[in-house]
């Protein structure tokens, strides 16, 4: 196992949870809930399942298809998903500004 690859994904994946949707959801589960243990191991295991599948796939998809088209999808994906978010955003502030 290369210990380098292990902490930058580590890092990578422990940065873009914080303060995800999933992590506030599991706290206001946690919150409401007499069982944190089971919460825990809960959502613990859904997103070691989550990143197993994405290994999972990522390595199957990667053996068919080049690389370069992968990234390219993925950031045309998260291009469409900001472009998406911008104008929803703005289309609330004008709804907003006319109430």
């Amino acid at each position: 196992m290369s210990i380098t690859i292990f902490f930058s994904i580590f890092l990578t994946i422990f940065i873009a949870e914080l303060g995800d949707k999933t992590q506030i959801a599991t706290l206001a589960i946690s919150g409401s809930s007499e069982r944190p243990l089971a919460v825990f191991l809960g959502s613990s295991s859904a997103l070691v399942l989550a990143s197993l599948l994405g290994v999972l796939l990522g390595g199957s998809i990667a053996k068919f298809i080049p690389e370069l088209l992968i990234e390219l999808v993925a950031a045309t994906g998260f291009l469409l998903i900001g472009l998406n978010l911008i104008m929803t955003s703005q289309e609330n502030e004008g709804r907003d500004s006319t109430e």
